[in-house]
C-alpha cells in the first residue's frame, strides 16, 4: 500500500509548479520585455497564453488520461512542461518564448494536472481523508501562485528571469523521480475513445473568446478605436463597433457547435469529449463559477498591482515580489486553517466568507494605495485578500468534486481545472487590458481593481445560492 506522502508530495509539487508558473512572470515584465524587445502587453500576451492553452486543454487532457493511464500522463506532462521550460530560458524573442513558455508549459501543464485530482480520488476512498488531501493539493495551487511574485521576484532580481525557468526545469526533474514511486493500479475496463473533433471545437472557441478580450488593449471594448482591416481591405473602420465582439462571437459559435456536437455523440452512442450530465448539476456549476472567478481574481489582481509598481512606482522585481508578499502568507495561513475550518463550517458558508474577504481586501487596495503611497498601505488589502482566497479555494473544489460519484471523477476533474485556469486567463486578459488601456497608471491601476470588485461580487451571488449542504465531504 502506497504512503499517503510518496502520493501527495510529487502531486503537490507539480501543482505548485504549474501554479508558480502562471504568476511568477509578473514580477519580471519590464526586465523580460527589455530583453526580448518586447512591450508590456507583449508579456501579457505570453502569460495569457499560458493559462488559455491550460484552460483550452485541460479537458482533453484528463480523457488522455483515461486512455494513456494516470501516471503515464503524469510523467509525459512533466517531461514536455520541463522542455518548454527550457526553451523558454534560452529564448532571444518573444516569438520563443511563447512557444516554450505558453504553449509548451501550458500543454505539459494539461496533461499532468488532471491525473493529480484523479489519482488523489482513486487513492483516497475515505471522503474525510480525500478531501484533507484536496486540500494540500489546492493549498499548494494558491500558494504557487502567491508565492510566484516573491520568488520570481528574488531570482529575477538577484540572478536574471531566464534563472526562474531554470529552477523549474530542475524542480519538474525532481518531481519524475519522485512520481516515479506513484503507486497505480492503472485503467481497467474499455478505454473510451479520444473525440478528436471535439477537442479542436472547444480548445478554439475558448481561444476566440480570450483573444477577443485581450484585443480590447488595442480596439477598445465598445466602439473601435482604429480601424480593423485584413490585408489591405478595412472590414470595420475607426469609430465602428469594436472588432473585439467579432472574435468573442466566434468563440461563442464554436463553443455552441462543441455542445451540439457531444450531445449528437451521446445520442448515437459515442463517447463524447465531456458527459453533457456535467453541466446539470446546479450545486456544480454554482462551485465551478466560484472557482473560476476565485483563480480570475487571484491571477488579475496580481498581474495589475506588479504592472502597477514596476510601470507606475518603478520598483524592481524583488521589490514587487516582497510587496505582493502579504496575499502569499494570508493564502498559506487560511490554507494551513482550511482543514480545520472545514470541520466547524459548511463548505458554502466558508466560500461565501471568503468571497466577502476578498472583495473587502480589494476595496481597501482602492482606497489606500494611490502613486505616492507609503508601501504598507498595500499591507491590509493584500492580506485580506489572501486569507479570502485560501479560505474558498479548497471549499469550491470540495463542492465540486463531490457532486459527482467516482466513476465520473475523470471528467469532472478535468471539467473544473479547466475552469479554474480560464478564470486565471480571464484575469490577467480582463484586468490587464482594462489596465493598459487607460490614459494614466493610476487611473487604470483604479479602473482595474473596479472591474475586479464587480466580478467578485459575481461570485459571492453565486455563493450565496450555494445551498448550506453544498457537499457531502466531511473533513
Amino acid at each position: 500500500m502506497q504512503s499517503s506522502l510518496s502520493l501527495l508530495i510529487p502531486l503537490a509539487l507539480a501543482q505548485f509548479i504549474a501554479s508558480y508558473a502562471s504568476s511568477n512572470m509578473n514580477v519580471a515584465i519590464s526586465s523580460i520585455a527589455h530583453d526580448l524587445g518586447s512591450s508590456v502587453s507583449g508579456i501579457q500576451i505570453a502569460i495569457t497564453l499560458f493559462t488559455l492553452t491550460m484552460a483550452a486543454l485541460m479537458i482533453p487532457g484528463s480523457k488522455l488520461t483515461d486512455i494513456w493511464g494516470r501516471k503515464r500522463c503524469f510523467i509525459l506532462g512533466l517531461i514536455v512542461y520541463g522542455l518548454g521550460a527550457l526553451i523558454a530560458a534560452l529564448a532571444q524573442g518573444l516569438p520563443l518564448l511563447i512557444i516554450g513558455y505558453s504553449l509548451l508549459e501550458g500543454i505539459g501543464s494539461a496533461l499532468m494536472i488532471p491525473p493529480i485530482y484523479i489519482l488523489v480520488t482513486v487513492s483516497y476512498s475515505e471522503l474525510s481523508a480525500r478531501a484533507k488531501a484536496f486540500g494540500v493539493i489546492s493549498g499548494m495551487a494558491g500558494v504557487g501562485a502567491a508565492a510566484g511574485p516573491l520568488i520570481g521576484g528574488l531570482i529575477t532580481t538577484t540572478i536574471s528571469w531566464r534563472a526562474s525557468f531554470i529552477l523549474q526545469v530542475l524542480v519538474v526533474a525532481g518531481i519524475i523521480i519522485l512520481g516515479r514511486r506513484i503507486a497505480d493500479a492503472g485503467i481497467t475496463g474499455k478505454k473510451p475513445s479520444f473525440d478528436f473533433f471535439g477537442a479542436v471545437l472547444s480548445a478554439l472557441g475558448l481561444l476566440f473568446i480570450v483573444i477577443g478580450i485581450l484585443q480590447a488593449g488595442t480596439y477598445g471594448w465598445f466602439v473601435a478605436k482604429e480601424s480593423f482591416s485584413i490585408g489591405s481591405t478595412v472590414i470595420i473602420p475607426q469609430g465602428g463597433i469594436s472588432p473585439i465582439w467579432i472574435v468573442i462571437g466566434i468563440g461563442a459559435i464554436l463553443l455552441a457547435w462543441f455542445f451540439v456536437h457531444i450531445r449528437s455523440r451521446e445520442k448515437s452512442g459515442k463517447e463524447p469529449l465531456l458527459s453533457t450530465s456535467l453541466f446539470r448539476n446546479k450545486v456544480s456549476n454554482l462551485g465551478l463559477l466560484t472557482q473560476n472567478i476565485q483563480w480570475l481574481i487571484l491571477l488579475g489582481t496580481s498581474f495589475v498591482v506588479s504592472v502597477f509598481l514596476q510601470v507606475v512606482r518603478g520598483y524592481n522585481a524583488i521589490e514587487t515580489g516582497l510587496i505582493l508578499t502579504p496575499s502569499t502568507i494570508g493564502i498559506l495561513l487560511s490554507s494551513l486553517l482550511s482543514g480545520r475550518l472545514a470541520k466547524k463550517y459548511a463548505q458554502s458558508t466558508l466560500i461565501r466568507t471568503g468571497f466577502i474577504l476578498t472583495i473587502a481586501g480589494i476595496m481597501l487596495l482602492l482606497f489606500l494605495v494611490t502613486a505616492t503611497s507609503n508601501v504598507l498601505t498595500f499591507v491590509p488589502g493584500l492580506f485580506a485578500m489572501g486569507i479570502g482566497i485560501g479560505i474558498m479555494l479548497t471549499a469550491s473544489v470540495n463542492v465540486v468534486q463531490s457532486s459527482f460519484p467516482e466513476n465520473e471523477q475523470g471528467e469532472i476533474s478535468g471539467l473544473s481545472r479547466s475552469i479554474s485556469n480560464l478564470g486565471s486567463s480571464l484575469g490577467t486578459a480582463i484586468v490587464g487590458t482594462v489596465l493598459v488601456s487607460s490614459t494614466t497608471g493610476n487611473e487604470g491601476f483604479g479602473l482595474a481593481l473596479v472591474t475586479v470588485i464587480v466580478i467578485g461580487l459575481i461570485g459571492l451571488v453565486a455563493a450565496l445560492l450555494l445551498p448550506k449542504n453544498a457537499t457531502s465531504v466531511k473533513v
